[in-house]
């Protein structure tokens, strides 16, 4: 029986909760080009239209986003899982609060957080549910070009689990894309769910295809057993 599990979630999990992924088609994020919303330079260039872009997203996730049965599940096993002895940690990729709202806890935001603001000044963060205007505060959002948060602590984890899942994943965008190799290369098992065969699948020991809403809770209500 697993001891140490490391769990990475993307966009595909979020998706079953209506928020778009984001790798729409020809390169587009909720009919935005990724570089004119999701880089510092995009926001030196035109703060008014990133701002636009975070407020509606954040909008969104406020008024009609709500955590699923992947979320849900997720928070179910951790609580479990620890409560027996065992090691967990949740990445997630997404800048949503669906795992927060869902009950996980041990939860490493990577790429920021869309309900907080960070001063461009000082760097203070804070709360933000409401649009923000202007270039005192930023969306505390790691944009392309930007590093990860709390990098130390997830290499940490990886090299020590002993089974690393990937959830909803287009394995495309790195540093995430490459953690399989870096589980596989300390012997963990590695294991792909997906709605779809993504970029990294070839990497991965196990792969299950299906929505994550249904596929999380299948093959992780094993691990319990």
């Amino acid at each position: 029986m697993y001891q140490k599990i490391v769990i990475l979630t993307g966009a595909g999990v979020s998706a079953e909760s209506g928020l778009g992924t984001f790798r729409g088609k020809g390169g587009l994020w909720e009919g935005q080009r990724v570089e004119d919303v999701a880089t510092p330079q995009a926001f030196l260039r035109n703060p008014e239209l990133v701002q636009n872009f975070y407020n509606a997203r954040r909008r969104m996730l406020l008024e009609q986003a709500q955590p699923n049965e992947a979320h849900l599940f997720l928070a179910e096993f951790e609580r479990r899982f620890t409560e027996n002895g065992g090691d967990f940690l949740l990445v997630t990729q997404n800048v949503d609060d669906l795992h927060d709202r869902a009950g996980s806890k041990h939860l490493i935001h990577m790429h920021g957080e869309l309900l907080k603001a960070r001063c461009t000044s000082s760097g203070k963060i804070k709360t933000c549910r409401e649009d923000l205007t202007g270039t005192q505060w930023r969306p505390h959002i790691v944009w392309f070009g930007e590093v990860p948060l709390e990098m130390e602590r997830i290499y940490r984890a990886i090299e020590k689990c002993d089974l690393f899942v990937a959830i909803g994943t287009s394995g495309h965008v790195y540093p995430a894309a490459g953690f399989v190799e870096l589980a596989m290369s300390t012997c963990s098992h590695t294991v792909e769910i997906n709605l779809e065969t993504s970029a990294a699948s070839s990497r991965f020991h196990e792969q299950v295809i299906g929505p994550a809403t249904v596929s999380v809770a299948q093959y992780l209500q094993k691990l319990l057993l």
